[in-house]
């Protein structure tokens, strides 16, 4: 409240200002799935509740599940009610499903392409204008390329006088060869600005605030380089384990599932060069240079540079859980890693030198994402007082989640007669700042896509670039026997993953 008692302006609304969106059918792939249930109709939900969605939208869900429209809409309904970041008003809910469609099949079935062709004019006619088309491959990995192909097979990838887009989920391949067999087939049918790869770590505000942080503030840029940083560490570990994911999670990995993409996305941004403007090439040119300056380890570097491991049983929140190869349907010869740290160095003028430490893992002592810049410690060494704790280096840290924030450890004087200094922080946390939830990510990345703005979405070569980097860890890992060395779950990882930093440094606390 302001002295005359009106309400301030809230700063989260310059923010949202509304960039206009063409009117659009979203198609999904694999619309009863969990992450469609748990993350995309809930952020279709937000969108409409905060007037974002265009004034013409449809939406169209497409699984194997024998449903009626009724039935998916009330499908819609209820995971709106269950996974809404907040409470859904009743009203703009209905409203948002009540004329949502439903094409049921297996995806290799030329059926579902026939009848997806016949209701999308239905669509356009029943908003009495052409409606841009998006396609979200929210399936199974391996379905990426069959429904790819059979859009091309029906005329989907274009319509006259409306863009058509398709989005693909992670994982892009398992593999470097894999990769680049997906991207043929995929610009086979689709031109790459109609394709859009979507990493959801890149539709957090935080880490998007990495290069708010870093190029709109004087103080920061002058010392991102060498001569100032000491080291780089980017940490996203889970205090939970695989759950019911061991299908899916043994044929990963940590390496593949975080590592390859999320991680090396998060670094990228971190190390980039300031791109003339933010539109999507410009940042995305900048962003593949970090991953060309990287060198793909050999098979002799792979043991210096990069540690695997599995959880075994212990203590975690005070409950006592089963180790990796105790988890159901995981096989009790298992070498897929739970943990993964890597050690890389980009070889550029600005960064050489600096060593950047990634590390992930699942039931680790907490959840955090975070990304902590540590600068070189002052050379003055006079703060040697009794019961100080002196001098340490300045660390910055990015907080993805789960308290979205930055903070910056200082040394400052402990209050008394002697000059002793103590590290305290100064702190920025989203919520507090900005009086209002950060918008999932999701929601600002499906508007991007209808948008057409790929900013935030990788690139073919990018995607390409990220595997260079991680090709010869899985292969190495392969061939490799076990067993992997293990850490107690709750616990901070594995022993190994301390030889990677040299020196004094060492890991911060999870």
């Amino acid at each position: 409240m302001t002295a005359s008692g009106a309400t301030e302006p809230n700063p989260l609304a310059a923010a949202l200002e509304r960039l206009p969106v063409h009117a659009t059918t979203l198609v999904i792939f694999g619309a009863t799935g969990d992450l469609a249930r748990r993350k995309l109709l809930p952020a279709l939900y937000n969108l409409a509740h905060e007037g974002a969605l265009p004034e013409h939208f449809a939406l169209v869900g497409s699984s194997r599940g024998k449903l009626s429209d009724e039935a998916f809409r009330d499908l819609a309904v209820s995971a709106v009610r269950e996974f809404s970041r907040r409470p859904p008003d009743e009203k703009v809910l209905a409203k948002l499903f009540e004329a949502a469609r439903y094409v049921a099949g297996p995806f290799d079935d030329d059926t579902v392409y026939e009848r997806l062709a016949a209701v999308l004019p239905e669509l356009d006619e029943q908003a009495g204008r052409r409606l841009n088309r998006c396609f979200y491959l929210s399936t199974a990995p391996e379905f990426f390329p069959v429904i790819v192909k059979a859009l091309g097979v029906h005329n989907l990838d274009d319509a006259e006088d409306a863009e058509v887009r398709v989005i693909i989920e992670k994982p892009f391949g398992t593999r470097l060869a894999e990769a680049r067999e997906l991207n043929e087939i995929v610009l086979s049918v689709f031109e790459e600005r109609q394709v859009f790869r979507i990493d959801h770590y890149l539709g957090k505000e935080t880490v998007q605030n990495v290069l708010a942080l870093r190029f709109a503030n004087g103080m920061f840029e002058p010392l991102w380089n060498r001569n100032y940083i000491d080291h780089v560490q980017i940490t996203a570990s889970e205090d939970i384990g695989i759950g019911t994911r061991a299908g899916y999670y043994d044929k990963a990995g940590a390496l593949r599932d975080l590592v390859q993409n999320h991680m090396l996305q998060l670094l990228t941004l971190l190390c980039m060069e300031p791109p003339v403007d933010f539109s999507a090439d410009e940042v995305r040119d900048e962003k593949v240079k970090v991953l060309r300056a990287i060198h793909a380890p050999s098979a002799d570097d792979i043991p210096k540079m990069a540690v695997r491991a599995q959880y075994s049983p212990g203590n975690a929140a005070g409950v006592e859980v089963p180790g990796y190869l105790e988890e159901a349907g995981v096989p009790a010869s298992s070498n897929t890693e739970t943990y993964a740290a890597l050690r890389l160095e980009v070889d550029n003028w600005r960064w050489a030198g600096v060593p950047m430490f990634l590390r992930t893992g699942k039931r680790l002592a907490r959840k955090v994402t975070e990304i902590a810049v540590i600068l070189k410690p002052v050379p003055h060494l006079a703060f040697r007082e009794d019961g100080a704790k002196g001098v340490r280096p300045n660390v910055l840290v990015l907080t993805v989640q789960p308290n979205e924030g930055v903070s910056l450890s200082i040394g400052a004087k402990i209050p008394g007669t002697r000059m002793a200094i103590r590290p305290v922080q100064m702190e920025f946390l989203y919520g507090s700042a900005f009086m209002s939830q950060s918008p999932e990510a999701y929601e600002r990345l499906i508007l991007d896509a209808m948008r057409g703005d790929a900013t935030l979405f990788t690139r073919n070569d990018e995607v390409e670039a990220q595997w260079r980097i991680c090709d010869p860890i899985v292969a190495a890992w392969e061939a490799a026997p076990g067993p992997l060395p293990q850490y107690e779950a709750g616990s901070q990882g594995p022993a190994e993953g301390d030889a990677l930093l040299d020196g004094d440094r060492t890991w911060r606390m999870i």
